[in-house]
């Protein structure tokens, strides 16, 4: 590090990024006064207040149905936007948001799909894929929401499609294979994917992970490792993305270099030797004072914006010393 930007992120300008710094990097406990303090003046702030301020009563963003779209208002992104902002699961419009994508998002096989449908039927097996299905996991879980059988139905999904049941089915539009492979990748194993997937499952706590998920989460860590991450030379039917390199926040389907380091350090692997040049990688393209720059944003697109243009990311800064803490001390 060239500064340590841990009193930048605990300012008072940005209430969001001051309550995760205070749980994740200051280490306050679950049941302190200043991270309960913290995470209302969160609440009432933007960018999670302007979410939920454009939630319908109902618990849907922009249109009833599935909520894909559109992107990155709609029902899905909006709640899985949440949960990167630190929202409260116990507020009721998070929970009336959580019910309704469990309503209206889950396939019959269990797995979360992708659609922009105004429909309220559930989308069909075919539109499951890695990237949603991990993301809404992910934020389902977060929000409190594990034990909730449907939930349990996509994590069984999740396992079986990674692992490969023999009475899983897959599909050649979406995800083709065991071991991540997705028709949107030409039916190779997607990287996105990976990282999406295993976010989804790392956020189980270890103690109530099956055999099944643990197996799922051993194959996911050793796909993300079976390439250095500073080159993110995952199976691609075209050429590597650019964006693998570009840090952004918040993270919708698109994977960057640093959140295959976060997904790792979650599941205990931050040191790993094969992260160094990753981790040298994410340390380069922090400035003089500390903070790194919001590379892959989405600027008017969400309910609210989350960093200045051109400015230092408070966002993206808090992400990389989340993982510089787990990977350096």
């Amino acid at each position: 590090m060239r500064a340590d930007p841990l009193d930048w992120l605990l300012g008072s300008d940005a209430p969001a990024v001051r309550h995760l710094a205070l749980r994740d990097l200051v280490g306050e406990p679950a049941d302190s006064p200043v991270l309960h303090r913290a995470r209302r003046a969160a609440m009432r702030a933007d960018p999670i207040a302007a979410t939920l301020n454009a939630q319908d009563p109902a618990g849907f963003w922009e249109k009833p149905g599935p909520g894909y779209g559109r992107k990155y208002t709609g029902t899905t992104w909006s709640l899985v936007f949440l949960e990167q902002f630190g929202a409260d699961g116990a507020d009721r419009r998070i929970r009336a948001a959580c019910e309704y994508v469990v309503q209206h998002t889950q396939a019959s096989s269990g797995g979360f799909g992708v659609s922009g449908s105004r429909s309220e039927r559930p989308p069909p097996p075919s539109l499951v894929i890695h990237c949603l299905n991990g993301n809404l996991l992910r934020a389902l879980i977060a929000f409190g929401w594990l034990h909730d059988p449907r939930v349990r139905a996509a994590i069984d999904w999740e396992t079986a499609a990674i692992v490969g049941d023999r009475d899983h089915r897959y599909y050649a539009s979406t995800t083709s294979a065991p071991g991540f492979a997705c028709g949107v990748n030409g039916g190779l194993p997607c990287g996105w994917g990976a990282v999406k997937a295993l976010r989804g499952l790392a956020a189980i706590p270890p103690r109530q992970r099956s055999r099944r998920v643990r197996e799922a989460i051993d194959r996911g860590v050793g796909f993300l490792l079976s390439a250095d991450p500073a080159t993110a030379a995952y199976p691609t039917a075209t050429r590597v993305s650019s964006s693998w390199f570009r840090l952004g926040f918040p993270s919708g389907y698109v994977a960057d270099v640093l959140q295959v380091l976060e997904v790792l350090a979650e599941l205990g692997r931050a040191r790993d030797a094969k992260l160094e040049p990753a981790v040298e990688l994410v340390l380069s393209k922090q400035d003089a004072t500390g903070r790194w720059r919001n590379e892959y944003d989405y600027r008017g697109k969400m309910w609210a914006d989350v960093d200045r243009p051109g400015a230092p990311s408070k966002w993206v800064t808090l992400r990389a010393a989340r993982v510089l803490k787990a990977a350096l001390g």
